[in-house]
């Protein structure tokens, strides 16, 4: 920052402006913040916010599944995090592990007896994985269509919703 910022020239006869980003007209707008982030972030779960946002379900609950995929929700873990005075960090429906988005919704045995009902009630066999990410990621089935499976991923957001 401070490297870049040592290579511009100030000058008394030039009007003082405020400019956005490297593109064309360097005007500010949402798509343009979007862009930018979207060409910073890396990694495995890069079509998750796609899937996410596809799904057959209430923009309402679909942002508190973001939330909740983004470790944003104002856990109890979180909070203490952010100087947040708690009586306890504990899980509210187990109080034995610290509260997190990971905890309430996949390792509380709550939360895992509320998946299993669900998998029994489509009858299918399914693994539990520890990453909230990879667990909904793993909403993906080969065998039904595209349509179908934003369906599917509605239903893991439903789920994420009641617990």
């Amino acid at each position: 920052m401070i490297r870049h910022l040592s290579t511009i020239r100030l000058c008394r006869e030039e009007k003082d402006v405020q400019v956005w980003g490297n593109d064309g007209n360097r005007c500010f707008s949402v798509n343009s913040v979007y862009e930018c982030l979207s060409k910073q972030v890396s990694g495995p779960h890069l079509d998750v916010f796609k899937y996410l946002w596809k799904a057959k379900a209430f923009p309402s609950v679909v942002n508190m599944a973001w939330r909740a995929l983004t470790d944003s929700l104002p856990t109890r873990g979180g909070l203490s995090r952010r100087w947040v005075i708690m009586n306890t960090t504990l899980c509210a429906l187990c109080q034995t592990k610290e509260e997190s988005c990971q905890h309430i919704f996949l390792k509380c045995n709550h939360a895992m007896s509320v998946w299993l009902m669900c998998y029994r009630w489509v009858g299918i066999l399914f693994v539990q994985h520890e990453d909230i990410r990879t667990h909904f990621e793993s909403f993906h089935l080969f065998q039904v269509s595209n349509k179908q499976n934003m369906v599917w991923k509605g239903i893991w957001i439903a789920v994420v919703r009641c617990i």
